[in-house]
């Protein structure tokens, strides 16, 4: 009995011993797509008024939460026993993307008057209007990345037995939403951060006052250059990461762009995506308006 035991104690160790061993490898995989994940979810997390940025980015992380909930067990059995789904499931998802991705683009460019990057526009009563809107639509991205993270993990452990899959791709999805949904917080309390460092240069004397004040400034004045970055940087994300999803499963759209930057190839095929999908977004929005 106590043989039996520390056998099963011996297969458990030697199951973590694996699981760590190949978490490592899926999380540099997914390490380009987490920093994309992080770029577009921070740009969706932030705008909110300061007293609703942490309930806001709270509610999103449940959603993302919610999102790996569904996606884990259902690329379980599609890789089990669908697995010619899960390239056009990818390829959903990177048309989602690189659709929203030009959608963003198209109405800078069209707007009239703007939308301020660090706060909502409307009066008090469309605020939770809009908070609703931003969180489902944060939420809907977060799961076609999520998608695409929880694929790409498990594609590293595919040969291992099925509990070996579980525990990296169920570890490199909770990385996923923890990891980066704490840095996005941590990024939208910096003026906060900056705050507190000014009013503490306050008790302090000499050199080190003047150090801590002025570190609390440019956490202050930088927070709205940094949404803004944050805004861009996560637009071209959305593109990479949707032309990406094509560049990679198909393979005759990979060898005719194999002469450019990968960069530059994913760009291109999420930029002409989206916008084939603009545009018939657009048309079908004049002629529903004609009828």
């Amino acid at each position: 009995m106590t043989g039996g035991i520390f056998a099963v104690l011996d297969d458990i160790a030697l199951l973590l011993d694996d699981a760590a061993v190949m978490s490592k490898v899926a999380v540099k995989k997914t390490a380009g797509i987490l920093g994309d994940d992080l770029a577009v979810n921070a740009e969706k997390a932030t705008g909110f008024r300061a007293s609703r940025e942490l309930p806001v980015l709270w509610a999103i992380t449940k959603g993302s939460f919610l999102n790996k909930l569904i996606i884990l067990p259902l690329a379980f059995l599609l890789s089990a026993y669908a697995s010619w789904l899960i390239v056009p499931v990818l390829l959903l998802g990177g048309a989602y993307l690189s659709y929203e991705g030009i959608e963003k683009i198209y109405h800078v460019l069209t707007a009239s008057h703007p939308t301020p990057p660090t706060e909502m526009t409307g009066g008090d009563k469309d605020f939770p209007a809009i908070e609703r809107a931003k969180i489902k639509s944060a939420v809907r991205t977060d799961f076609i990345l999520s998608i695409e993270i929880v694929m790409i993990a498990l594609g590293t452990v595919m040969e291992y037995q099925l509990m070996l899959q579980i525990v990296v791709v169920s570890f490199v999805a909770l990385i996923a939403t923890v990891g980066v949904y704490g840095v996005v917080a941590l990024i939208v309390r910096m003026d906060d951060v900056g705050f507190y460092l000014i009013s503490r240069a306050e008790q302090m004397q000499g050199v080190v006052s003047k150090i801590v004040t002025w570190a609390g400034k440019i956490l202050v004045a930088s927070l709205p250059k940094v949404i803004h970055a944050l805004g861009i940087i996560g637009t071209l994300a959305m593109l990479l990461v949707g032309g990406g999803m094509f560049t990679h499963n198909i393979e005759s759209l990979h060898l005719l762009l194999n002469y450019m930057p990968s960069v530059l190839a994913n760009l291109l095929v999420g930029s002409l995506v989206g916008g084939f999908l603009l545009l018939l977004s657009l048309v079908a929005q004049k002629i529903k308006e004609k009828i």
